[in-house]
């Protein structure tokens, strides 16, 4: 089987699974990997290797721009502490408690080994936490800080995992270095996303055509990645800061078709790569297993069974105590936000493990310096493809149900509630904007009609009609002259709306994604009124030629 045809087959396989995770309404991640090893167990297949390059030059760039694009950053930005706490901290903190366990109950673990373990098995995994989360109705704040926290979390662990492989490899590593690298890499990374946002956006601003701006936005995730890593910064870093950064910007620096498009573009091929990535860490396994000796499976079973609940239990302990001391710090301050036990709770088991694990995993180099095989290098993939299928599994399918039986979701009504507000602030201020700045300029007809469609809607969001009652209007437009006067200026109505949603984004007035939704409403029909305004144009070619 030719790799096209293997990949023809995994698209295949991810379609008709991510149409059975809709009706089962669980995580497609855990069907993916469970179909994984479905496929990696079938003889007439042949290896599917997940190549940890393949991982981190292909994946890994996308995945985080996209779900840096999709979080909030003042949301982001009110949280950055808990954010830090886990991204930073946790990772450290999981790191030693799973290196200290693996030290002492596995036979052959050195402490440098140990902790590449601990390093590998750190971070929760960006698209497992989205996919898990979404649709769970669960708090902004919450899905702001695990999100966040899952961004950001892959370059301290990664840089965890460069110096205990350089402490195995070579023996050894200086503490106050690697915290003084850490520093520099870190900020270094963040710095250069950031530039990298401002250049690419002023070049998004010259841009006319939708086709060429997707194209550049997907190279910018892998360039800037690339030049991350070039210069020995964090790539991940780099590329979550830019995406913050142009999300930031998003609103000004597209056109309602560029955006249309973009977001069209991007929700397939972010399907695609999710679909790819949990396929291929199911496959795995039958890889791995074929490097061990029968006789020590069963034995690594338990140990991974072990690492798991100290992966997860770390994470259990490090929330709870440490929301304790922030909620008292808080209290001094009046700033820190305060968290119920149940969203504790929620947070410390949405931990799930994923692709970066898997990957870092699999780059652990074959032999030392010395020219020795690399020790105990396929135990570590194994007990990292436990921790992180028993992760995906347990934590993902429980976590709806621990949602639901501690009452975490976020109120339908309140939703609801702040999109109506929001679309009444809208419509009133557009009907304000008609009068004030273009009454003076329009015919009685335009004027009449173009009121009278937002006034209904007025009406409609405070209570007094319905929207299937029609309103008496005056005599339809039919007449080109009137119906592109009518167009221009409804298009003229949308700018100053598009204009309002930017400063209630900047100003963080409403959340984001009301305003992204309302933001893609306006795109739509902006869109349409232009195709309207340009077919006119020979229509009014033709009514000139019959007066002439």
């Amino acid at each position: 089987m030719t790799n096209l045809e293997i990949v023809l087959l995994l698209m295949a396989v991810l379609a008709a699974l991510a149409s059975i995770t809709q009706k089962l309404k669980i995580p497609y991640p855990i069907l993916l990997v469970c179909a994984g090893l479905v496929l990696g167990f079938i003889p007439s297949l042949p290896d599917i290797r997940l190549e940890s390059d393949v991982v981190f030059l292909i994946f890994l760039p996308p995945l985080l721009y996209e779900a840096a694009g999709n979080i909030s950053w003042h949301e982001f930005k009110a949280y950055r502490r808990p954010i830090g706490l886990l991204a930073v901290w946790l990772v450290f903190f999981t790191t030693v408690a799973v290196a200290v366990v693996a030290h002492y109950a596995i036979p052959g673990f050195t402490w440098p080994l140990a902790f590449v373990l601990g390093a590998i098995i750190s971070p929760p995994d960006a698209v497992a936490a989205t996919s898990a989360t979404r649709g769970l109705g669960l708090p902004n704040r919450l899905i702001t800080i695990l999100e966040g926290e899952s961004l950001v979390n892959d370059a301290s662990a990664l840089i965890a995992y460069r110096y205990a492989v350089a402490a195995v490899t070579s023996g050894g590593f200086v503490l106050w270095q690697a915290g003084l690298q850490f520093l520099v890499v870190a900020g270094g990374g963040i710095a250069l996303g950031i530039a990298l946002g401002y250049i690419f956006s002023r070049i998004h601003h010259r841009l006319e055509n939708p086709t060429v701006a997707t194209t550049i936005t997907l190279l910018l995730p892998f360039v800037t990645f690339l030049l991350a890593e070039h210069l020995a910064l964090s790539g991940v870093l780099s590329v979550v800061s830019m995406g913050l950064y142009l999300a930031w910007h998003s609103y000004e620096i597209y056109s309602s078709q560029t955006r249309i498009q973009i977001n069209g573009f991007w929700n397939i091929l972010i399907f695609l790569l999710n679909g790819f990535v949990f396929i291929l860490i199911g496959s795995q396994l039958p890889i791995i297993l074929k490097t061990l000796g029968r006789e020590s499976v069963p034995v690594l079973v338990g140990y991974g069974f072990l690492i798991s609940f100290v992966a997860i239990a770390a994470r259990i302990v490090w929330i709870f105590p440490l929301a304790y001391l922030y909620t008292l710090w808080g209290r001094k301050r009046s700033r820190a936000p305060r968290f119920k036990p149940n969203e504790l709770f929620i947070t410390s088991w949405a931990g799930m493990r994923g692709v970066v694990s898997l990957a870092t995993a699999l780059a652990l180099p074959l032999t030392l310096r010395s020219g020795e095989a690399f020790p105990l290098r396929n135990e570590i993939l194994f007990l990292s493809f436990m921790v992180i299928f028993v992760t995906l599994v347990l934590q993902g399918l429980t976590l709806p149900f621990f949602v639901r039986w501690l009452n975490v979701q976020e109120p339908m009504e309140k939703a609801v509630a702040e999109e109506q507000k929001i679309r009444l602030a809208i419509t009133v201020s557009s009907i304000t904007y008609i009068e004030g700045e273009l009454s003076l300029n329009l015919r009685d007809e335009v004027l009449s009609e173009l009121k009278s469609r937002f006034e209904q809607q007025t009406n409609y969001l405070n209570g007094m009609i319905r929207m299937d009652e029609k309103t008496k209007k005056g005599d339809p437009l039919t007449a080109p002259i009137y119906f592109k006067e009518y167009v221009e200026s409804e298009l003229a109505v949308i700018n100053h709306q598009r204009e309002l949603i930017i400063q209630w984004h900047k100003h963080g007035t409403y959340s984001e994604e009301a305003i992204r939704r309302i933001e893609q409403e306006l795109d739509i029909r902006s869109l349409s009124l232009q195709t309207q305004l340009r077919r006119l144009k020979p229509v009014e070619y033709n009514e000139q030629q019959e007066r002439g």
